[in-house]
């Protein structure tokens, strides 16, 4: 099969899922792809790129999945619903990819044009809503981040050690609330909750309508 940068892509973001970023390297995705390291240069010059174009289709896809659910929403919502929307397509993207938070986390680093249009667009719904031009980057950054470090969490590596009946039961005895509190939502309400009440500090920013 013809090699492309495409194939490239879909190799390293293969090989990322297993190695993650230390071992990702073009020797590695051309073995998948049954070629010589060096017929990928020509194609992709580098790791670094590679990098950026896979992070760059991660963030195009989660920007397409974006604009299908904010077109979803009823007229009269609000803006509080439109990143609510952005927020939830986002976090169910980069969670199709293992390891996709840690990509998603270095994206605009590597410039990724999917990545800065993701905040472009969480920018321009802030500056509708009213949010004050000199807090806008801080919540937008703030959304993101959440995201970001949400998936991270639920795609980090299980525990080194089994936890044992015991270590539950002394955990619990311990510290109830913390507990209690974990388990009281599931992942999915537990991230809408979350990203609600960000929207709720953030609304205080706005200033009331003249009368």
């Amino acid at each position: 099969m013809k090699l492309t940068a495409d194939r490239i892509v879909d190799a390293g973001m293969a090989e990322f899922a297993e190695s993650g970023y230390h071992g990702l390297s073009m020797r590695r995705v051309a073995d998948r792809l049954d070629a010589q390291a060096g017929s990928l240069y020509y194609h992709v010059p580098n790791k670094s790129a590679l990098l950026q174009l896979m992070a760059d289709r991660m963030a195009r896809q989660a920007y397409d999945a974006g604009t299908a659910a904010l077109a979803a929403l009823p007229e009269q919502a609000g803006w509080q619903a439109g990143v609510e929307a952005q927020a939830t397509s986002l976090r169910q993207s980069i969670s199709r990819h293992p390891g996709g938070a840690v990509m998603f986390a270095d994206s605009p680093k590597v410039l990724s044009t999917g990545a800065l249009s993701l905040m472009e667009r969480l920018l321009r719904s802030l500056t509708e809503a009213g949010v004050p031009e000199r807090d806008r980057g801080i919540a937008a950054d703030t959304l993101l981040s959440h995201v970001t470090g949400f998936v991270l969490q639920e795609q980090g590596d299980p525990p080194a050690l089994p936890v044992t009946a015991q270590d539950a039961a002394a955990v619990r005895e311990r510290f109830p609330m913390t507990v209690a509190a974990a388990s009281a939502v599931d992942k999915d309400e537990q991230f809408v909750l979350s990203v609600r009440l960000i929207c709720a500090g953030i609304e205080r920013l706005i200033s009331p309508p003249f009368p």
